[in-house]
């Protein structure tokens, strides 16, 4: 191995340079399970709204563990791992439903709503023969619990006594954008899964990376729902590892010269300007916002798109997105209309998003052969601190700065 290549392979120093093997080691997704997604961090599990009443239940992931959220009798939300303690199969198979209790269908191992095991089939034997062992006590066997918060409606967990409030977590700006975009009851309008062939981690920089978005998507760029010479900014969370990224309408003086749905530079037109006829819902002049909360949720507004997603880590290059669109409870029909019609911008074929489904695989196949060689993050500078730019990648050293301390890397 030459001298330059030693170099590439060692540890690097700064949060501006990320190893590719970092993507591509299957060991270190092992090691992601215990340390980052069980360790002291807040999963998003679901929205209050998708399980209402006692008994209401749906599945989810932390990491690559299948999670089971209920709502109990007394109206409190709990979660445990999906997984029989028996034999290990799944508790529940279906995404949600309604149970008075859950039964795995191998054994007829039974819990509660709770997670808490109740009863074993066959547990005294039959005709006084076989069965459990008098020693064997079903409260010394329980499925592993969750702590769960709720912030404005959705519903977040942690497997971690040392993860501190969720409040705290995310820092006063996550918070505070967090509250304004569920500032009314939310309802589910519509989801789906997209299958990213590429690491979980290219996506959580993704939403990170604030200043591709002019870049790779060239609808945002056509028709001006994010130009950089907009107003806004980056704020990254003082654990670095939560961040909220804003793109503001373009004052009249920014945007005088620009007339109706057409583009300044080839003349384009939509057939249907309504799609981007939109309602500054908050009085905040946002037309862009992502917010990220580590290690795998993302709410993005789009106009008056309202969106989670969840990303899950299938393999090492293999990653479920979860898209969850959302509305509020309240909504008028013109409004309600306005949102599914917006939904065209976003996920696998949106018209802003779809780039994203590719790109990142773009990036596992042309570094497939240099694990050692480092991805460079020098956008913005060194550091993790908020701008007021999105010329920068604050967010994503944020990401790894965080990802590397769990990690201890």
């Amino acid at each position: 191995m030459d001298q330059a290549y030693q170099l590439q392979a060692s540890a690097p120093a700064t949060l501006t340079r990320v190893p590719f093997h970092w993507y591509q080691d299957t060991a270190l997704l092992q090691q992601e399970q215990r340390e980052v997604f069980e360790g002291p961090v807040w999963n998003y599990l679901c929205i209050e709204s998708d399980i209402p009443n006692p008994g209401d239940w749906r599945t989810t992931f932390v990491g690559r563990m299948s999670v089971v959220v209920v709502r109990t009798e007394d109206g409190t939300i709990t979660a445990f791992e999906n997984r029989c303690l028996h034999r290990g199969a799944l508790i529940c198979f279906d995404n949600a439903g309604n149970s008075k209790d859950f039964t795995c269908v191998y054994h007829s191992w039974r819990y509660d709503l709770s997670g808490n095991l109740k009863s074993i089939a066959f547990g005294k034997g039959v005709n006084g023969k076989g069965g459990m062992p008098e020693t064997f006590r079903m409260q010394e066997h329980q499925t592993r619990k969750l702590r769960i918060a709720s912030l404005s409606g959705i519903v977040f967990g942690t497997f971690s006594d040392a993860t501190p409030p969720i409040e705290e977590y995310v820092g006063p700006d996550v918070l505070f954008a967090l509250r304004r975009n569920a500032s009314k009851p939310l309802r589910v309008i519509g989801r789906f899964t997209e299958v990213l062939p590429n690491n979980w981690k290219m996506y959580a920089e993704n939403v990170r990376d604030t200043y591709h978005a002019s870049l790779l998507h060239v609808f945002f760029a056509t028709f001006r729902i994010n130009r950089l010479s907009q107003g806004g900014g980056v704020t990254v969370s003082d654990n670095g590892g939560c961040h909220v990224s804003t793109t503001l309408a373009p004052t009249e003086d920014q945007d005088n010269a620009y007339a109706g749905m057409r583009s300044v530079d080839d003349g384009l037109r939509l057939s249907d300007p309504s799609m981007l006829d939109a309602a500054d819902e908050h009085g905040d002049r946002v037309r862009q916002q992502i917010i990220g909360v580590f290690p795998s949720f993302a709410m993005q507004r789009t106009y008056n798109v309202l969106a989670i997603r969840q990303f899950v880590p299938k393999g090492v290059d293999s990653t479920d997105l979860n898209w969850i669109y959302l509305g509020y409870q309240d909504d008028s029909p013109v409004l309600r209309k306005r949102r599914l019609k917006q939904l065209n911008l976003a996920g696998p074929a949106g018209f802003v998003s779809m780039e994203d489904g590719c790109i990142g695989n773009f990036v596992e196949r042309g570094a497939a052969a240099a694990p050692d060689a480092l991805s460079l993050l020098e956008m913005g500078g060194d550091g993790v601190e908020s701008q007021e730019t999105r010329a920068t990648e604050t967010a994503v050293r944020g990401f790894w700065q965080m990802w590397r301390r769990l990690m201890r890397i």
